[in-house]
C-alpha cells in the first residue's frame, strides 16, 4: 500500500492499481511521464514536485520513468515528453503533452482542487456536528475570510454566530445575501434569528433596562443590565454598556472582570473580540 503522505510516487505495476484506481479516491493524482534523457521532462519535474508540495493535502504526483515502465506508457497511450495527465475517482479528468509553465500548470491544477476555503468549510462542519460551536465559528470565519463570495461559507459562519450569541453578527452577514441566493437554507437561518431575538426580549430583561432608565447613574445595576443582554445574545450592548462603566471607573466593583469574561467568551475571529480587546488595552495601558 502506498503512503498517503507521500508527495510524490514512482509509478510502476506493482502500485498501479493502489495509486491509480484507490488513492485517486481520496486525492487529485498527477501522472507525469518523463525520461532522464528528455530535458524538458526533467526541468517540468521539479515545478511538478514544488506545486505537489504546496497543495500535499489534495495533490499525490506519481512519476513514470518511460523506460522503466513501458507497460504503463502503452496503457496510458503516451506519445510524446512530457506528458501529464491528471486522474480522480479512478478516471483521467484533464491532461496535456508539452512542458508548461508553473503558471500554466497552477491555473489546470485549480480546476480540479478543492477552492482554499473548503478544507476550514469542511472542518467547520465537523466540529459544528461535534457540538464545538466555539471551534466551528471559528474555522467558519477563516473559511469566509478567504472567500466572503462563498455563500455556503456565508450560511454557515451566521449560523454558528446564531448558536455562539452574536446575532448581530449573524445578522449583518445575512443582509448582504443576494436575492438569488435565498433559498430555504437562508430561510431556515432567518427565522432562528427570529426566534432569537423573540427569546431575547425577556420580561426579566425589560424589567431590568425599565429599572437602569429610571437609574441611569446606578454602576451596579448596569453590571446586572450587562450580564443580562450578554445572556440575552446582545453582546455588543452588554460590553458598550460595560465600557462606560470602566470609562468612568476602571476598578469598580466586578466590572474589569465581567468585562474580560464576556470579551474572551467570544469565539476566536468574532470582529466584537478583537474590537473590544483593543479597546480594553487602551484602558489599562
Amino acid at each position: 500500500m502506498t503512503d498517503q503522505s507521500a508527495i510524490s510516487i514512482a509509478l510502476n505495476v506493482e502500485n498501479f492499481k493502489q495509486v491509480i484506481l484507490e488513492d485517486s479516491q481520496n486525492k487529485l493524482v498527477i501522472t507525469y511521464f518523463w525520461a532522464p534523457w528528455d530535458e524538458p521532462s526533467v526541468q517540468m519535474m521539479s515545478t511538478l514536485e514544488s506545486l505537489a508540495a504546496q497543495n500535499a493535502a489534495s495533490v499525490v504526483l506519481a512519476t513514470i520513468h518511460c523506460d522503466e515502465q513501458p507497460e504503463i506508457v502503452q496503457q496510458f497511450g503516451v506519445r510524446s515528453l512530457p506528458t501529464t495527465m491528471l486522474i480522480k475517482d479512478g478516471q483521467p479528468v484533464d491532461g496535456f503533452a508539452g512542458p508548461q509553465t508553473a503558471e500554466q500548470l497552477s491555473q489546470t491544477l485549480a480546476k480540479h482542487l478543492p477552492s482554499p476555503e473548503q478544507e476550514l468549510f469542511e472542518q467547520a462542519i465537523s466540529a459544528a456536528q461535534g457540538g464545538d460551536m466555539q471551534q466551528a465559528f471559528t474555522l467558519a470565519k477563516q473559511a469566509f475570510d478567504i472567500n466572503p463570495d462563498n455563500v455556503e461559507c456565508r450560511f454557515l459562519l451566521s449560523d454558528c454566530a446564531i448558536e455562539t450569541g452574536q446575532l448581530d453578527t449573524a445578522k449583518s452577514l445575512m443582509a448582504e445575501v443576494k436575492l438569488v441566493d435565498q433559498d430555504a437554507r437562508y430561510q431556515s437561518i432567518m427565522g432562528k434569528i427570529e426566534l432569537a431575538d423573540k427569546a431575547a426580549e425577556s420580561p426579566e430583561l425589560i424589567a431590568l433596562q425599565n429599572e437602569l432608565a429610571n437609574a441611569p447613574d446606578d454602576l451596579d445595576l448596569k453590571i446586572k443590565v450587562a450580564i443580562a443582554l450578554q445572556q440575552a445574545h446582545k453582546t455588543e450592548q452588554a460590553l458598550d454598556l460595560l465600557f462606560e462603566i470602566l470609562n468612568h471607573d476602571l476598578n469598580y466593583g466586578d466590572a474589569k472582570k465581567v468585562t474580560l469574561d464576556m470579551i474572551n467568551a467570544l469565539p476566536d475571529g468574532e470582529p466584537l473580540k478583537s474590537k473590544y480587546r483593543r479597546k480594553i488595552y487602551s484602558l489599562l495601558y
